[in-house]
């Protein structure tokens, strides 16, 4: 897997001109669940933490109120850098950050894939060779499992939709309580 050291210098697309840090994933990389996040936002960004800016916050809140430890997943993004006014990211951003990607899920080898939102969803259904989907299917898919070589893979909403849904709040800690019971069979 690669290092800090050589995400930080990073420059295999145009991001790395505004970005204070390159993230790496956090978490234990003895994990059989994996969280794929879009992009770190602008306080992840400053800090060189995962989840610590305000959808970090809920994602904490909801994981607790799951019985899930943290200890159990390793968290990383599709993008390793802030996307300015967290823009959605380019294709060509997917394409040249991805690579990072896949060495985590190579290295980390976990049981369960859980991207968070459309743009991670997408690329590791592309990834994985499954079924494509238009940003308006996307809901239909959380909260389910597919399984692609030896993952398995449930795509859950981001936790930064519940600030603004609150009303999806109980959908997401029904499905982090399946995604426990997923990581245990």
């Amino acid at each position: 897997m690669f290092t800090r050291e050589e995400l930080q210098v990073c420059k295999r697309c145009s991001l790395h001109k505004t970005r204070t840090h390159a993230l790496v994933g956090e978490g234990n990389i003895h994990a059989d669940v994996m969280l794929i996040a879009q992009a770190p936002g602008e306080r992840e960004d400053k800090e060189n933490r995962m989840f610590v800016g305000p959808s970090g916050e809920i994602l904490h809140t909801l994981l607790n109120e799951s019985n899930i430890a943290e200890n159990e997943l390793y968290m990383t993004n599709l993008i390793k850098c802030n996307l300015p006014k967290n823009r959605k990211p380019k294709q060509s951003e997917i394409r040249a950050c991805s690579i990072y990607l896949d060495s985590e899920i190579e290295a980390i080898a976990p049981k369960i894939l859980a991207p968070l939102g459309y743009y991670a969803t997408k690329y590791i259904f592309e990834k994985f060779t499954l079924p494509s989907f238009s940003k308006k299917e996307f809901p239909e898919l959380i909260g389910k499992v597919f399984i692609s070589e030896n993952y398995k893979i449930f795509p859950l909403s981001h936790p930064a939709s519940l600030l603004y849904h609150h009303e999806f709040i109980t959908k997401f800690v029904n499905n982090l309580k399946k995604l426990k019971q997923l990581s245990r069979s």
